[in-house]
């Protein structure tokens, strides 16, 4: 790959204030973790949404009792990371639907925390890892659409009478997305507590037949997305800055100063 080819990174210090939204503990640990590391060390304050507790992820084990361990573990990998707060909500694990009530509940968690940036996964049926979950997809559209909600103080209003006034996030940054545009240099100590991140997790990935050395699977999956962007292990994801023109207007404009 040629250095005219190389994707753009995104600096460590261009957020302060991130959250992350997702379906499932563990969720964010899946390659996503590494990039928080480096948010949090350039002094941002990171912020964990989950939908679920992770309760229907272990067969072997009751619901309740799942759901009691993957919050712990969830709480362990934050700690990894630097991020001290992480919120779960009670929507049923591994049938999630799509509704305003999520919709609502995500964009009270926007307006409360304030963050310039939002971070999700892929609600795409295809993603760079295969076929996508169905509560992935759920999770990642109903963001999506919260993030326009926060910004417009006429939907949900009940949130105006809590005390939350609009907020307009600046950035969305998708993991996991077939079309990535900006990568994270996770390179080093980043990577390390990414991986450590994701090992948190180890009672729920000991329930996963072959599953592969968390080193193993977070170095290589970072070794081959830093090759996007020349550097050794990186993040990648697809970034909408939404103080920037659309796309189309730019290109619109700049075949116009060409035909000048």
């Amino acid at each position: 790959m040629t250095d005219r080819q190389l994707l753009p990174l995104l600096p460590g210090d261009s957020f302060q204030r991130v959250l992350c939204v997702v379906a499932h503990p563990d969720d964010v640990e899946y390659g996503t973790s590494p990039a928080v590391a480096v948010w949090t060390a350039a002094g941002a304050e990171v912020s964990y949404l989950l939908l679920t507790r992770g309760e229907a992820g272990m067969d072997s084990l009751d619901p309740a009792a799942t759901a009691e361990l993957r919050v712990r573990e969830q709480i362990d990998a934050c700690h990894a990371v630097g991020v001290e707060r992480v919120d779960f909500l009670d929507y049923p694990d591994g049938v999630l639907e799509y509704s305003l009530q999520m919709r609502r509940d995500i964009t009270r968690a926007i307006r409360a925390f304030r963050p310039d940036a939002v971070v999700l996964g892929s609600w795409d049926v295809e993603f760079v890892a295969g076929l996508n979950q169905a509560d992935h997809r759920v999770a990642g559209l109903a963001a999506l659409d919260a993030i326009r909600d926060a910004g417009n103080r006429w939907v949900f209003t009940d949130l105006i009478e809590e005390g939350l006034a609009p907020h307009s996030v600046r950035w969305l940054l998708v993991g996991g997305h077939s079309q990535p545009t900006h990568g994270v240099d996770v390179t080093g100590e980043a990577l390390e507590r990414g991986i450590a991140a994701l090992e948190a997790h180890a009672q729920y990935l000991a329930t996963i037949p072959g599953h592969p050395p968390v080193p193993l699977m977070i170095g290589g999956i970072t070794r081959m997305q830093g090759q996007a962007v020349g550097v050794p292990n990186a993040v990648l994801f697809r970034a909408w800055d939404f103080q920037a023109p659309p796309p189309i207007m730019t290109r619109m404009l700049a075949e116009q100063g060409n035909a000048d």
